[in-house]
């Protein structure tokens, strides 16, 4: 009804630091109301309407709406993830891996020793390897064998240490097991502590890598913070004779650069975008992999081709990914970006 003000169903707070819209967004809405323009989408526009109301008792509709608002442009801040907490058994992977925190609860070593294959199993199944279920461990048993990507076959220690006896073992164990499949698998010792230099260099004859504890929890940690940067056929040529927590560091280091390199690929897609929307009335603002290129380089280290960019834009901008928009042209140097949601880093 004209003449009448329409109140608000939740209070809002503002200020300058951080105001209820950001100046990109304002100079969108502003413009479609003095033009009467259409809304760019309708249908979301109206299933966020219908989901608001539950949005104060339904956890799941509350994450859907901020993803939406997200989506249309109306919230421009970065989606903080919160804790999974059905992921909160990542954080006992080291500790169950110490046996002598077992003792102090009471149970038996067979007990630790069993408690540790198992959150070990979880974990390479939740690293996404194929473990086959016919090998549980126990007396004489194999502990793990994964048979996707590639074999592989994993021995776990709970302990202080790590026994020099673990390479012959395993080198029994797994060829009493798999036969002459036993030579053609990666192979893999998990304990807590330092490796003896007599254990290291028996892994190194045999081709036995081995890893702490701590570091099968490391790629597990950066697994649940981003679900598709463990690509398990690059992280094989990591999987070395010796003792190679060092490598597998490497690797995490080498998947957060180019998480960090994406982050920043569709920030300067972002930023071109509000630039664009103090001085063009354009409602899509979109950019060629050459004004990407050189925006981004104006502040990066190491500087970036043209055909570089397009690569990390088109990954970006794909259906399973939604990061960045495409329009596709004739060539593929005069495509065009245009930005849609943020990929935050999440810090360790």
């Amino acid at each position: 009804m004209l003449g009448k003000f329409v109140s608000l169903p939740n209070s809002l707070t503002a200020s300058e630091e951080k105001p209820v819209l950001n100046d990109r967004t304002f100079a969108q809405r502003k413009r479609q109301l003095e033009k009467l323009e259409p809304p760019l989408h309708p249908e979301l526009e109206e299933l966020q309407s219908a989901i608001a109301s539950l949005t104060i008792s339904q956890p799941a509709a509350k994450q859907l709406d901020e993803d939406i608002k997200v989506f249309l442009g109306w919230n421009s801040d970065k989606l903080i993830k919160q804790a999974d907490p059905n992921l909160a058994w990542i954080n006992d992977i080291a500790k169950l891996g110490d046996r002598s925190i077992e003792k102090d609860e009471g149970k038996s070593n067979y007990q630790a020793g069993t408690d540790f294959e198992n959150i070990a199993r979880r974990s390479l199944d939740f690293l996404e390897f194929k473990v086959e279920e016919n090998y549980k461990g126990g007396a004489g048993g194999l502990d793990l064998f994964c048979s996707q990507p590639y074999p592989l076959v994993c021995e776990c220690k709970a302990g202080k240490s790590i026994p020099d006896r673990a390479v012959e073992e395993l080198d029994r164990i797994g060829k009493r097991h798999l036969k002459e499949n036993y030579l053609q698998a990666m192979r893999l010792i998990i304990g807590p502590g330092k490796p003896t230099k007599n254990l290291k260099e028996s892994a190194e004859i045999s081709k036995i890598s081995i890893i702490n504890v701590m570091t099968l929890q490391k790629l597990v940690e950066f697994k649940a913070r981003y679900p598709g940067a463990i690509n398990l056929v690059e992280l094989q040529q990591y999987l070395q004779p010796g003792q190679i927590d060092y490598k597998i560091d490497e690797y995490i280091d080498k998947a957060e650069r180019e998480i960090k390199l994406r982050s920043q690929i569709i920030t300067a897609v972002k930023e071109l975008s509000e630039q664009d929307n103090e001085t063009s009335k354009a409602i899509h603002p979109s950019f060629t992999v050459t004004e990407i290129r050189v925006h981004y380089n104006a502040t990066h280290n190491p500087r970036l081709n043209d055909e570089a960019v397009h690569d990390l834009l088109i990954e970006l901008s794909s259906p399973l990914t939604g990061y960045l928009g495409r329009i596709k042209s004739s060539d593929w140097n005069s495509d065009r970006f245009y930005f849609l949601r943020d990929l935050p880093i999440n810090q360790r």
